[in-house]
């Protein structure tokens, strides 16, 4: 497994496999790489020649008060996840490669930017948008494979290649989930034992919610009612939202119609943030 540090070497390397004909997949990461991550490496390799995780802790996605500084970071341990996973390449730029001094330049995904994730976290879409496109343009991929976990990032992914003409193929792959249900993810570690015990219950509550959409249940008032219950059990620090929304346009619905609904939540336990959702289909 090949390391690359710049984002010039990266290009010239992408460049060279072009034009051997391969087709390259990226899966871009923070890092503290997990079984989920895997599954996205993985899933990579099954679609293209050449896999390229990129290991990155993006400042420019955490707001004030964010966890940037603390945030999990194991570089041995990742290489041995990513190289074991099927990875071919690991770009892991310093953030001054990716952040010259004197850097001026945002994208943004308007409106859809600011609902859920984004109305608690105001500048944390531009953040992910920036630096998915340079990631993109170092390492000129085929297919980037990202995890349904973080549904709304990957709505807004989808809207940005397509907007600005990415000839980039954009996969997303389901959830990895832990024995007892929580979606894996690297802020886990934060979760204190008595904290770890109680989480399940998000799952729980997405469950409920698809079990009562296939009986016929479409008010979504109802859902959140009995949600908001069967958290609130596992005592949480903040429920920031339960959200029922329409896939094609992450638009937040009252009453759920064909053909289905997505329902995301994010939780608080301590200082520890967690995202799920589930997909509900229906005819």
């Amino acid at each position: 497994m090949k390391l690359i540090r710049s984002i010039l070497e990266m290009q010239a390397e992408s460049d060279r496999l072009r034009r051997e004909g391969n087709k390259i997949g990226v899966v871009p990461t923070m890092g503290y790489l997990h079984d989920g991550h895997a599954s996205l490496i993985r899933k990579a390799k099954q679609l293209t020649d050449v896999v390229i995780t990129t290991l990155f802790v993006n400042p420019t996605q955490f707001g004030p008060g964010e966890d940037f500084q603390r945030y999990p970071r194991d570089f041995e341990r990742d290489k041995t996840i990513a190289s074991s996973a099927g990875a071919d390449i690991i770009f892991n730029p310093e953030v001054s490669e990716m952040y010259p001094a004197h850097y001026k330049t945002y994208i943004e995904v308007e409106k859809v930017s600011k609902i859920l994730e984004g109305k608690f976290r105001p500048t944390h879409f531009r953040g992910v948008t920036t630096i998915v496109s340079k990631l993109f343009l170092a390492t000129k991929p085929h297919v980037a494979v990202f995890g349904q976990k973080d549904a709304q990032q990957a709505f807004i992914i989808r809207q940005m290649a397509r907007d600005l003409n990415f000839d980039v193929e954009i996969v997303v792959a389901p959830i990895v989930r832990e024995h007892d249900g929580l979606a894996m993810s690297s802020r886990n570690v934060y979760l204190k034992p008595a904290q770890r015990s109680k989480v399940s219950a998000l799952y729980e509550s997405l469950r409920y919610a698809e079990i009562r959409v296939n009986e016929g249940e479409r008010s979504v008032e109802k859902l959140r009612k009995e949600m908001t219950k069967i958290i609130r059990r596992s005592n949480p620090t903040r429920i920031d939202y339960i959200a029922f929304v329409e896939q094609n346009s992450f638009s937040e619905v009252k009453i759920i119609k064909p053909p289905g609904v997505l329902i995301a939540l994010a939780v608080k336990f301590g200082s520890t943030r967690l995202l799920d959702n589930i997909s509900v289909t229906i005819s």
